[in-house]
């Protein structure tokens, strides 16, 4: 989903913007239906920018309409929908989700996860994919679906200039 450099500024509006765009382009192709609450938790996901559960989004949904209390099973299942159609990547790990930013392609991919800030970064890996393939063809195992996660600390979580208060201040936030 967040695919700048450290260097670069992002706009939001126009990533949402665009990610909604592929989303009903997708849906649109594959005669699928973005329903009203479908398209709400697809936004939310983007909004956040970094892995959310699917009880925050609840909440979110929740605190941004004027619609009834919305059951944890539609979440669920409006959630099971972007993921089966490559839109959202479920993040096991964090028991999270995270928008797709290339739902159209084949997904062999890493997730870079910072530990600290939750800030998500989706990179393709051919020599891992190239690794997995060659084990399971050994093995005789056939993949279904690859997603690596791996966490750590991003560029701004690891900045010198990030005192060790600084840092405790961030893990606490982000562990609530």
């Amino acid at each position: 989903m967040n695919t700048d450099s450290p260097n670069t500024r992002h706009d939001d509006f126009r990533c949402i913007e665009n990610a909604l765009a592929r989303a009903e382009e997708l849906c649109r192709d594959r005669n699928l239906r973005l329903t009203e609450l479908r398209r709400q938790v697809f936004v939310l996901i983007w909004q956040t920018r970094k892995p959310i559960g699917a009880y925050a989004l609840m909440e979110q949904l929740q605190a941004n309409s004027d619609r009834e209390q919305v059951a944890p099973p539609t979440i669920y299942r409006a959630i099971d929908f972007l993921i089966q159609h490559g839109l959202v990547h479920k993040i096991h790990s964090l028991n999270a989700h995270y928008g797709c930013p290339n739902p159209l392609r084949e997904h062999h991919d890493a997730l870079f996860i910072c530990s600290i800030c939750g800030h998500t970064v989706e990179v393709p890996n051919n020599s891992i994919q190239h690794a997995i393939k060659l084990s399971a063809n050994q093995h005789e195992f056939q993949v279904e679906q690859q997603m690596l996660e791996i966490s750590g600390r991003c560029h701004n979580c690891i900045q010198p200039e990030n005192s060790i208060k600084d840092i405790m201040a961030l893990e606490h936030a982000a562990h609530g």
